[in-house]
């Protein structure tokens, strides 16, 4: 796939747009404002070292037809929220309910989307049906989308327990450990991916690419070397989404510009650096679909290796919400002089919805829970959640952060 915008650099492991290009970690360094703060940033390695992202050439606006800049009657950066939304397989359910609240919600505008995997998929799906009926289009979308995925799941292989609880039936989890045991081009030698015919039916790759009416960071990870590769709304294709949720288990690689890709989550779940970098909008809400903390330590295997899985695929977003912690907290209005980097870290402003309590979220399992019954209580979850955020939280967006970012990642 070629494209005029933005290009990968194999070899530095980032993103090089069409006005600036940094091939080394000293350039990119040099980039930073050089003041007492951007070299204290440099020294512990929290810039400079980081995948970019290439700038957009323009701002784009939350409206059906995209807005330039602002002026009367437009939303301004300040009451413009951007949204992190992390992967998780058929949990992405839950951050469905999540979207479907906010769109809902006059008062919530959209500039930038980042997300890996389920959290990729959501964005473009909201993306795509605002650009063809605005917020009622955008929940259309989500909702048929969603329903689809749905009917990936029969009725005989789920079982429900005491409790309403739902999951994949013995026979079922059986054959999905026998499946663990075979590579993808054993278990899937034609690479039959259902995913792919629902994205090409429900999707207008084209439009998107030509007039996205957001912001879009698609997060995937190169294979063969680890690094994290954020694609833009001007290079989306069927390939770059289905590459961000690409588990090398089941499918086979997704190959772009000869160079293979693997889920998103892998390097970032979600990317948050994009919208801090690229977004004017300095609000930035992180939709959660795994716990920051759980309660209890594993014991069994099972757990054991759930909880593991679940900590690689979060270390990346831990480690970079951490240092947005560490480095707010070190830009405080003791200095006598800003760079731009400082003022702008003193400026941004994070939100949070968790599901760290759900309890049809707790299961690692569930996420292959394709069943509609399952998924429409996550979505119900998901949308009583933001709910409950918007009537907290929705007046502080523009003004001031809702979520204590020293307590959850310092």
């Amino acid at each position: 796939m070629t494209n005029s915008t933005t290009n990968y650099d194999a070899a530095a492991g980032y993103d090089v747009g069409h006005q600036e290009r940094f091939t080394t970690a000293a350039e990119r360094s040099a980039h930073i404002p050089r003041s007492r703060f951007g070299r204290w940033l440099r020294w512990f390695g929290f810039v400079g070292g980081e995948p970019q992202v290439a700038a957009a050439p323009t701002a784009l606006e939350t409206g059906p037809a995209p807005q330039r800049r602002d002026g009367p009657g437009r939303a301004s950066p300040a009451s413009r929220l951007n949204l992190a939304l992390q992967g998780g397989g058929a949990h992405g359910a839950f951050t469905w309910g999540v979207l479907d609240a906010l769109l809902a919600d006059p008062r919530v505008r959209f500039e930038g989307l980042s997300g890996s995997s389920a959290g990729a998929m959501n964005a473009v799906v909201l993306a795509d049906g605002w650009a063809k009926g605005g917020r009622e289009g955008a929940r259309a979308g989500l909702n048929a989308f969603w329903g689809e995925i749905g009917r990936q799941i029969p009725a005989a292989m789920v079982t429900q327990a005491a409790g309403d609880s739902i999951s994949l039936s013995p026979a079922s989890k059986l054959m999905a450990q026998w499946a663990g045991h075979f590579s993808p081009s054993q278990l899937n030698p034609f690479d039959l991916n259902p995913l792919r015919d629902l994205l090409m039916r429900q999707v207008d790759f084209e439009r998107l690419r030509a007039d996205s009416p957001f912001k879009l960071f698609i997060g995937t990870t190169h294979a063969n070397s680890g690094k994290l590769r954020v694609f833009r709304e001007r290079e989306l294709s069927i390939e770059v989404l289905l590459a961000s949720a690409c588990l090398p288990r089941i499918h086979h690689p997704v190959e772009i510009d000869g160079e293979p890709y693997w889920d998103g989550g892998y390097s970032a779940n979600p990317a948050v650096f994009p919208l801090f970098y690229e977004c004017d909008a300095r609000d930035v809400l992180l939709v959660l679909l795994a716990p920051l903390r759980r309660e209890g330590t594993p014991r069994s295997i099972d757990e054991i290796e759930a909880r593991i899985l679940e900590l690689g695929f979060g270390a990346n977003f831990m480690r970079e919400m951490r240092m947005f912690a560490l480095a707010t907290a070190f830009a405080s209005p003791s200095f006598l002089s800003f760079g731009r980097l400082e003022r702008r870290l003193r400026q941004m402003r994070f939100h949070m919805i968790d599901s760290g309590d759900v309890p049809d979220l707790q299961r690692t399992e569930t996420q292959v829970l394709a069943y509609a019954p399952f998924l429409e209580r996550l979505r119900d979850a998901g949308r009583e959640r933001a709910t409950a955020w918007l009537d907290a939280h929705a007046a502080d967006v523009g003004r001031r952060g809702s979520l204590d970012l020293q307590r959850w990642f310092a």
